[in-house]
């Protein structure tokens, strides 16, 4: 069997150098994208990835090299002079805003006038069409995107992406923040554009969806591509070992003996807890040193449960006990303060976990200004050894403290949200689904740590949405399905078989009967 010619490339990027400062981003990048091709970029955060898309749709300029469109060399000052030549971004950051309608945000560049106004009729079924397109026609146009979750707000992004008819759609950890419902209707949409003649390049750090969806390869580590080569030529393994230019083995780091936790008193216990129909008669607890994860389809009450443990939510039911003594825990204050030293590891790091303008110092001192101050006044030489002490345990790669910490690769900005709450040295850690975004060398050091403070003593809670990390990482395994927990899977029980039959509330041994 013939295979299928490669068409010519659409865009082409040619020895693409970039620097910020002393941080080389890009060099001697080189990258060719095809129509009717999906083309995979894969790479550790920070390896160079997201300056060259940024490149390629307009937002920053590149400073040698150069870029050629349908033959002809172009260079795009502004995001929308890429847009006017047909190329859309769905990055991972949103760029909607919240206090917009759905059809406003998805029209919101060129939207159609009458009488000197904005038709709204004709705008609304323009975001329909956009909607349907995407897969994302349950979404009302006329909702608030504030009152939409994340998973709904980032296929509102992909239908303003898809809504500009675009001939090169990049894709950059668009998944990330999708329900796995979601994630196969944009396979499906993914697969239709191709089809259709469009040049797809996606980014992603989860290789089940390489391996689903890639026609072509292409490699960066430390700002320059390495490789190039048809999807499936080469193992996962390899592909990793390309990225992070050492030998990838044992990802995740042994657990100790489940005797040894279990012998200990519960650091943390839950008692009926609810919170209206969302959480109801949730009881489990956590030992020192214990990992205990939580599982289940998205949406079935983990994320608001850790919102419940740290004082988020209001009029809760049922008694938490910390240390074997009930607690009222009111606010997020109080959680983080002795005696219940609690820390809540966010979902979204950009909105809710750090202050992107400010520096990698600033955000690091944030959450322990209380512990290295006195009458207001900040003790420096306190404050720089604590920093110094994080960067170093969590091996922070910056150009400088007094950085903006957005100015770092979304795994060193998901360190800093950890190592911020490390200053203040929690008991208890309540994780939200933690290595959404970040490379797999990242991942790693971060399945490291994470042993490393439960064998400090730490009590932890861990929510992921990667049924490996639960296999790899916890003690025990809690299942959550429409707001309850309906199954504890213990070591040597966690599999995951197991964790997908829980999840859907069906029995392992009956096929399609609900439990």
């Amino acid at each position: 069997m013939i295979a299928a010619e490669t068409p010519s490339p659409l865009i082409r990027m040619e020895g693409i150098s970039k620097r910020y400062g002393g941080v080389r981003a890009l060099e001697n990048a080189h990258l060719e994208v095809a129509p009717g091709r999906i083309h995979a970029v894969l790479g550790e955060n920070g390896a160079g990835k997201s300056t060259l898309i940024k490149i390629m749709a307009g937002v920053v300029a590149t400073d040698e090299g150069r870029m050629l469109l349908d033959g002809r060399e172009v260079t795009f000052r502004s995001p929308a002079e890429a847009a006017a030549a047909g190329i859309a971004c769905v990055f991972q950051e949103l760029s909607l805003i919240p206090d917009l309608s759905v059809a406003d945000n998805i029209i919101i560049s060129n939207p159609p006038h009458r009488f000197g106004l904005i038709d709204r009729r004709a705008q609304r079924a323009l975001a329909e069409e956009a909607l349907a397109r995407a897969g994302a026609d349950d979404i009302h146009p006329r909702a608030a995107v504030k009152d939409l979750p994340l998973s709904r707000r980032q296929m509102v992004e992909i239908a303003k992406a898809l809504a500009s008819k675009p001939r090169v759609l990049i894709l950059d950890e668009a998944t990330s923040a999708l329900t796995a419902s979601d994630v196969a209707k944009v396979f499906a949409v993914l697969k239709r554009l191709r089809q259709e003649g469009l040049a797809l390049l996606y980014i992603s750090h989860r290789m089940h969806e390489i391996t689903e969806l890639a026609d072509t390869c292409t490699v960066f580590r430390n700002g320059r591509n390495v490789a190039t080569f048809p999807a499936g030529s080469h193992s996962n393994s390899e592909i990793v070992q390309m990225m992070i230019g050492r030998e990838y083995s044992n990802v995740f780091p042994a657990r100790h003996r489940r005797a040894v936790v279990t012998a200990k008193a519960p650091v943390l216990e839950c008692r009926n807890l609810g919170w209206g129909d969302r959480l109801r008669d949730i009881s489990f607890s956590v030992a020192e040193g214990e990992v205990v994860g939580l599982g289940g389809l998205e949406g079935q009450g983990q994320r608001l449960l850790l919102l419940a443990l740290f004082g988020v939510l209001r009029g809760m039911s049922g008694s938490v006990l910390v240390d074997g003594r009930p607690v009222t825990i009111s606010s997020p204050t109080q959680a983080r303060k002795p005696p219940l030293s609690m820390a809540l590891i966010p979902e979204d790091r950009k909105t809710e976990g750090l202050m992107l303008p400010m520096t990698v110092r600033e955000n690091l001192s944030f959450a322990a200004l209380d512990q290295i101050s006195a009458g207001g006044i900040i003790d420096r030489k306190r404050e720089g050894q604590l920093i110094n002490d994080m960067v170093r345990l969590l091996e922070i790669k910056t150009a400088g403290l007094d950085v903006p910490v957005g100015a770092l690769s979304g795994g060193n900005q998901q360190k800093v949200v950890i190592a911020k709450w490390l200053m203040r040295k929690p008991r208890i850690i309540l994780l939200n689904d933690p290595t959404r975004g970040i490379d797999v060398g990242t991942k790693q050091e971060l399945y490291q740590l994470l042993r490393r403070l439960a064998e400090a003593g730490a009590a932890i809670v861990f929510y992921s949405t990667d049924y490996d990390e639960l296999i790899g990482c916890c003690d025990r395994v809690l299942v959550l399905y429409d707001g309850r927990i309906v199954r504890e899977l213990k070591d040597g029980e966690i599999s995951e078989r197991a964790l997908i039959a829980s999840a859907l509330n069906v029995d392992e041994g009956q096929e399609g009967t609900a439990a």
